[in-house]
């Protein structure tokens, strides 16, 4: 499947911080210190990505989480307030698993996780997170989860039909 290159500059983008690691480097004169960031920023409207810095700095390693996350944006399909479907993503030990929930359930969600779902702008949504809570490997196993959710329109157009053949 082609990747679709998304503009980032045209899109509102709200970024969300997800953890902050301090990384330790052992040398000859001691240790030396840098901070690891992981951040996700979507535009709450069906754009999300996911990205992580390095830096000797905290907001340096911020800064350049969200430069790495812009680049890795992904669309999202939804159905009114929720997704199309079922999933499981895994990444990892990580697995999450996505289920529609109907309107008015809200975000239930584990804290990485319900980042991720929020900035994607799905607002009725029930997840599960399985065989890990390292929050790095549940944010990655989201959005390979979100990158696998098809529409009727979108396999109807793959296997050349119209939606009401699909549907019955």
């Amino acid at each position: 499947m082609k990747r679709q290159l998304i503009d980032a500059s045209k899109l509102d983008l709200k970024e969300n911080v997800i953890n902050i690691s301090r990384v330790t480097k052992v040398v000859k004169g001691g240790r030396t210190f840098r901070f690891s960031a992981t951040v996700v920023v979507g535009d709450e409207n069906g754009y999300v990505g996911v990205g992580s810095g390095k830096a000797q700095e905290i907001p340096d390693a911020i800064r350049k989480g969200i430069e790495d996350a812009k680049k890795k944006l992904i669309f999202v399909p939804r159905v009114g307030t929720t997704t199309p479907h079922k999933i499981q993503g895994h990444f990892g030990a990580g697995k999450v698993l996505i289920m529609p929930a109907t309107e008015g359930t809200g975000v239930i969600a584990g804290g990485p996780v319900r980042a991720v779902l929020e900035l994607a702008g799905i607002k009725d949504v029930r997840a599960k997170s399985l065989g890990t809570n390292n929050s790095r490997n549940m944010v990655n196993a989201t959005i390979e989860g979100l990158k696998n959710l098809k529409t009727v329109e979108s396999v109807a157009k793959l296997r050349g039909k119209t939606v009401e053949e699909l549907l019955g």
